[in-house]
């Protein structure tokens, strides 16, 4: 056997064992079940794991961005006509989130922590200085006593109504943003804290939210199920709310919205638990997107989150009382938020019934700048960039022997909303591409043996041919015996093509005497 055949057949062997050892990889997915099951393992709220520090200190900075809604007719509103707002803002916040108190329970299957939330205000990211700037809006504790009182004798109403105009207290009040969010001493809750006071003589959008926590939460750290990582077990002791009028309303489903399982695909909804909003919502796929070079998976609320009971009827649970409803796109909060008739809403009431939009001028809803979504890299879960967008509104309507709203027609009226953006970092985000080049590479590995063997098998195909020419080229030029007589030309051979006896290796020759 000659090397050239030696090497053919070396190189059929191997081609054959590549293909036959690659193609049964690829079927059985072995090293892809095997990546899974790491980060099955991997991807917990343990002490070990490498996730852990960052959950408990989250790397991105996360920034709030408030904008107000600043009346600018309202005297025509309370003559009866329609409010017309304009848009200031935004006012940005850092928002620093550190986990505290961490402590593991049940073997470390769960995990029990505090979030609190500090905001320090960043001026090169703001429209203005909060404590400047002034803004004409709603007076949120002359509308909280108007609904408390609607219960009680119109007498009685009427006596409130007295007083209240002798203090000088309207429905619209003017007053610095930094007051407005971050609180002030209301005169009229002042005179109601000197008869209760469990009342508190303060007044703010984020009245002692800063450096404070939104209740105790037990996390499931995933050691038992992956698909458990990062799910809230109870808030605040509870595993169900007890305000809303049905018991799926009442569940308490989802993470917090800091961290999500891993090996997420496109038909799966998501659940996340909003303390703020008091219930927990869905999120549905919506597209693939790319954030630093990363590729992820844009989750976003479809409308059927806050659509009407009418259209949705598992909507109905959030109508307190049963069958007391509002229309699509806001949802009443005033249950579990004692005071002001509040509802929330999306920005500029987007995905929201248009009765809504068009009570008051000046709003524009649009989904680049109003959409709530979350950008989640699909095999690992961790959200890549968040925007979580809220607007606060407040229900303004005629209450009888409170002459000031005699006129008013009923309106949700918007106060302010926020925007709640991160954005992973750069560093996160090059040890992300890292890591997903290293997954990509051992998930594919079977199909790089695969490959191998093709090229080999191209190979050995090049190699049979170039074998087939050479053994074809040999048999063309085999020759006889050269004749020993000398060569004489006669009139015959004269007229006769040359044999191949008188040629070797395709050249003439002539005939050698003994």
């Amino acid at each position: 056997m000659t090397r050239r055949s030696c090497a053919i057949y070396a190189t059929g062997i191997v081609c054959a064992h590549l293909l036959i050892v690659g193609i049964a990889l690829v079927v059985a997915q072995v090293f892809q079940t095997m990546i899974h099951s790491r980060l099955k393992k991997e991807i917990t709220l343990t002490e070990k794991s490498q996730v852990f520090e960052s959950w408990k200190n989250p790397p991105p900075p996360v920034y709030m961005e408030y904008y107000f809604f600043n009346v600018t007719n309202p005297e025509v509103f309370l003559a009866g006509g329609k409010a017309a707002v304009k848009q200031i803002g935004p006012y940005t916040y850092r928002e620093y989130r550190p986990r505290e108190n961490v402590t593991f329970l049940e073997n470390g299957t769960k995990l029990y922590a505090l979030n609190p939330k500090t905001f320090v205000f960043v001026p090169e990211k703001s429209a203005g200085d909060p404590e400047v700037d002034i803004i004409r809006t709603v007076n949120i504790p002359f509308v909280a006593v108007l609904n408390e009182l609607s219960s009680y004798p119109f007498l009685l109403r009427t006596l409130v109504s007295v007083y209240m105009n002798s203090l000088g207290i309207e429905m619209f009040m003017t007053r610095t943003v930094h007051e407005v969010l971050w609180g002030f001493k209301d005169p009229l809750l002042s005179k109601i804290h000197n008869m209760k006071p469990e009342v508190d003589e303060y007044f703010g959008l984020m009245w002692k939210k800063n450096g404070t926590h939104e209740g105790e939460f037990v996390f499931h750290t995933g050691e038992e199920n992956y698909l458990d990582y990062g799910k809230i077990d109870t808030w605040n002791g509870l595993r169900e709310m007890s305000w809303w009028s049905s018991n799926q309303s009442n569940m308490i489903n989802g993470t917090d919205g800091a961290v999500f399982h891993p090996l997420i695909n496109r038909n799966e909804l998501l659940y996340i638990f909003a303390a703020d909003l008091c219930r927990s919502i869905h999120l549905a796929y919506v597209k693939d997107v790319e954030v630093k070079g990363i590729q992820a998976y844009r989750f976003a609320p479809p409308s059927d989150v806050l659509m009407s009971p009418k259209d949705n009827p598992t909507n109905a649970g959030f109508c307190v009382p049963a069958g007391d409803c509002l229309g699509t796109g806001v949802l009443k909060v005033s249950v579990c938020r004692e005071g002001a008739p509040i509802v929330v809403s999306f920005p500029h009431f987007y995905q929201a019934d248009p009765v809504y939009i068009n009570a008051v001028d000046g709003l524009s809803p649009n989904k680049e700048e109003h959409e709530t979504y979350l950008d989640l890299q699909p095999t690992t879960g961790v959200p890549i960039r968040a925007c979580k967008r809220a607007q606060l509104n407040i229900i303004l309507k005629r209450v009888p022997g409170f002459p000031k709203t005699r006129y008013i027609n009923e309106t949700i009226f918007p106060i302010m909303f926020v925007n709640e953006t991160a954005t992973i970092d750069d560093d996160s985000a090059a040890q992300m591409r890292t890591l997903l080049l290293i997954v990509t590479l051992v998930s594919n590995f079977p199909v790089l043996i695969v490959g191998m063997g093709i090229i080999l098998l191209l190979v050995l195909v090049v190699l049979f041919c170039r074998n087939r020419q050479k053994k074809t080229a040999k048999d063309d030029t085999a020759y006889t015996q050269v004749s020993d007589k000398p060569d004489e030309p006669s009139e015959t051979a004269a007229n006769q093509p040359m044999r191949n006896g008188s040629y070797i290796a395709m050249s003439p020759v002539e005939a050698q005497k003994c």
